[in-house]
C-alpha cells in the first residue's frame, strides 16, 4: 500500500448515508489528510460520496453536500463507512440495494472496506462481514448480534483487522483505526506524525473494555496511570506483577482489578503490548539486531521476541523490518 513520489495519493471514497454521525464523517479526511512523506507529499486523497450525490442529514443538526455519488467507489483504493444513527441498517439489517451492490463491487475489485462505528450495520447489511471477525459500539452489540448472527462480533476491542475488511468501535475509536491504516501503510513514523498533528496518542491501549458502562467505585487510590508510565520507563528489564502492585502501594488483587478496569487488559497482557510496540519502533527506526531488539524491548531472547511478535503482528520480526523500514532516499555524488 506504499506511495512513492511517482505515484497518485491512495484515494479515499467517505460514502456518507442518512443519519451520518458528524464527528465519523470527518474523522477520515483529518487524520488522513495530516500524513505526509519526507517531502510533505500528502499520501491520500479522501473524497466524500452518498447515493446519488444527495445531501444527506447529520446527527449534529446540519446537511451535507456532497461533491460525489456512488460512481466515486468504482475508482476508490479505500472505502470507508461512517457510523450512522437511524434508518433500515440499524433497525431491520437492510440496506439500499444500489449501495450494497456498489459496496460489493468495490470489494469484489479489490478496494480496502473499512467503517467506522455503527457503519458496521452497513458493511454487515451489504454481506461484507458475513463469516468475518469485526467489532461496532459496544452499545449496539446486542442489536447486531441479533440482526447478523453470522459474524464473529467482538466488542470489546478498538478496531478490527481483517486484512481486506476492516472495522471499529464507536466514535473516536475511528481514529484509531485510521492512524493503525496510516502505520500499516506507511510506518509508525508517519502514524505518529499523524497522531501529534492530530494531537491524539499513537494508539491507545486495551479496548472498548474499559469504556462500557459498569459501576466500578473508585477513590483517590485507585488510579494506576502513574504505574503505567513508571513500567513503560522499564521495557528493558523484568518487571513482576509484584513490583507494579508494590509501586501503585497496592495488594496484587486489588492492583490487578483496577489495572483491568482501566485498561481493558490484564498487567501481563498489557506490558506483553508494550513490549511489542517498543519492538515494532525499534525494527522501524534503529539498525539494532533482532537479538538486541529482544533485550532492549524486554522479551529477553529472540525465540521470545519472534513468538510474541508472530502472534501479535502476524509475521516474523525479519519480515516485518523488510517491509516497513524505509530505506533512505539516495544522495547525490558531490561535483
Amino acid at each position: 500500500m506504499r506511495n512513492n513520489r511517482a505515484m497518485t495519493p491512495h484515494r479515499i471514497a467517505v460514502l456518507a448515508l442518512d443519519g451520518v454521525v458528524g464527528l465519523d464523517l470527518g474523522t477520515p479526511a483529518q487524520v488522513f489528510g495530516t500524513a505526509r512523506d519526507g517531502d510533505l507529499t500528502p499520501l491520500y486523497a479522501v473524497a466524500t460520496c452518498t447515493p446519488g450525490g444527495r445531501p444527506v442529514r447529520t446527527t449534529a443538526g446540519y446537511q451535507v453536500l456532497p461533491d460525489h455519488g456512488l460512481e466515486l467507489l468504482d475508482s476508490a483504493d479505500t472505502v470507508i463507512v461512517p457510523g450512522i444513527h437511524g434508518g433500515p441498517p440499524l433497525t431491520d439489517g437492510t440496506l439500499d440495494p444500489a449501495v450494497a451492490a456498489a459496496l460489493r463491487a468495490a470489494h469484489e475489485r479489490g478496494a480496502r472496506i473499512m467503517s467506522i462505528c455503527t457503519g458496521a450495520f452497513v458493511l454487515a447489511a451489504a454481506g461484507l462481514l458475513d463469516d468475518r471477525r469485526a467489532t461496532t459500539h459496544w452499545a449496539y452489540a446486542d442489536r447486531f448480534r441479533r440482526l447478523h448472527p453470522g459474524v464473529d462480533l467482538d466488542p470489546d476491542v478498538l478496531f478490527v483487522d481483517g486484512g481486506e475488511v476492516l472495522t471499529s468501535a464507536g466514535v473516536a475509536a475511528g481514529i484509531d483505526l485510521c492512524l493503525h491504516v496510516i502505520r500499516t501503510d506507511h510506518g509508525s513514523a508517519v502514524a505518529n506524525r499523524s497522531a501529534r498533528r492530530c494531537v491524539v496518542p499513537p494508539w491507545r491501549e486495551g479496548g472498548q473494555a474499559q469504556y462500557i458502562e459498569r459501576p466500578v467505585p473508585r477513590t483517590a487510590e485507585t488510579g494506576t496511570a502513574a504505574t503505567r508510565e513508571w513500567a513503560r520507563q522499564r521495557l528493558h528489564e523484568p518487571v513482576a506483577l509484584r513490583e507494579l502492585a508494590a509501586h501503585a502501594r497496592m495488594s496484587v488483587r486489588t492492583f490487578t482489578r483496577h489495572f483491568r478496569s482501566e485498561t481493558g487488559l490484564s498487567p501481563a497482557q498489557w506490558l506483553l503490548q508494550q513490549r511489542t510496540e517498543h519492538a515494532r519502533l525499534l525494527l522501524e527506526t534503529t539498525d539494532l539486531t533482532v537479538d538486541q531488539i529482544a533485550r532492549h524491548a524486554g522479551f529477553g531472547t529472540t525465540a521470545a521476541l519472534r513468538q510474541h511478535f508472530h502472534s501479535r503482528v502476524g509475521v516474523a520480526p525479519t519480515a516485518y523490518r523488510r517491509t516497513f523500514r524505509r530505506a533512505p532516499d539516495p544522495v547525490a555524488p558531490r561535483p
